[in-house]
């Protein structure tokens, strides 16, 4: 059975040989991070194993990639780049890898957090333009955070959020509880938190779960900060929210199109911090990821 790394990056090129063990499965790599979907086929080239960092396979286009049975998904959000059900019906199953980078996305949610609040970004843009812009930020220590689900990267959260002295509150699908986080309903949540930060997979109960009544529902001036999933979040309502204030500033490190373009509404609103999808890009999570991928690519083989 062979397999292909699909569209990796340098780095995770280097990691991949790296760990790669006597006996394991032949994974070739494919060192191409900006492969087009259209080109699986040709890459794959009747390979069994598709190893996936981040490049849409649409159903049609997986009908094409004669072999294919199983993708290896470099994450857990992989219904933003494929249909894991409609994939299951041609055949092919769709692996994901959970917990590999709870820390470091916890720690690139804490930092939007705090740039947010003190404004960071916003002015180091003016004074690279010539201009001495001072602003008044909030101070974090006192203020509650809201967590909207609640699994490894949220508790990360919280556990940095509690040592820096915040009130910690969260709501989960499911019951749940923690030290030093209080539980409570949705609507309570979004009253009383003064930052608000989306920690929700992305599924059919969660698509769209942030409407714009959910937004008008949160605090004026909260600062809202999303490292999870673009579409769980009406843009147009949290764009019109940050225009007018009632959403102070947002911290983003995901998007509905990605990369996102130069001429995004987002990218002309000076209340918002941009990051590049790269909130789990550590080397530490990256160790963890890969070797995820070839636990996953042995036990297949295995079967």
């Amino acid at each position: 059975m062979r397999g292909v790394f699909v569209d990796a990056n340098e780095a995770l090129a280097v990691i991949m040989e790296r760990l790669e063990k006597p006996g394991d499965p032949k994974v070739r790599i494919h060192r191409d991070p900006d492969i087009k979907p259209e080109q699986y086929p040709e890459v794959l080239d009747g390979a069994e194993i598709a190893i996936v960092d981040h490049t849409a396979l649409p159903t049609e286009v997986a009908k094409k990639c004669a072999g294919l049975k199983h993708v290896v998904f470099l994450g857990t959000g992989a219904r933003s780049y494929m249909n894991p059900e409609e994939l299951a019906e041609l055949g092919i199953s769709v692996h994901l890898i959970k917990g590999y980078g709870d820390t470091a996305v916890a720690e690139s949610a804490i930092a939007l957090m705090w740039a947010s609040a003190r404004v960071i970004a916003m002015m180091d843009r003016e004074m690279r333009g010539g201009n001495w812009l001072r602003e008044d930020g909030m101070q974090l220590t006192g203020k509650t955070l809201g967590l909207i689900g609640f699994g490894g990267i949220a508790a990360e959260v919280a556990r940095i959020a509690v040592g820096s002295g915040m009130k910690v509150i969260a709501w989960n699908r499911s019951p749940k509880s923690h030290p030093g986080v209080e539980f409570t309903d949705l609507d309570t949540l979004l009253a009383r938190s003064d930052v608000v930060s989306l920690h929700l997979l992305l599924n059919d109960e969660t698509r769209g779960m942030i409407t714009r009544e959910k937004i008008s529902a949160m605090k004026p001036g909260v600062i809202l900060i999303n490292t999870a999933r673009a579409a769980v979040v009406d843009e147009q309502a949290m764009i019109d929210a940050l225009k007018s204030g009632h959403i102070r500033h947002a911290g983003l490190d995901v998007f509905n199109i990605e990369p996102l373009p130069g001429d995004h509404p987002l990218t002309r609103l000076p209340n918002v911090t941009l990051s590049a999808h790269s909130a789990f890009r550590t080397p530490e999570a990256s160790e963890n990821l890969i070797e995820a991928a070839w636990v996953h690519c042995r036990r297949i083989v295995k079967g």
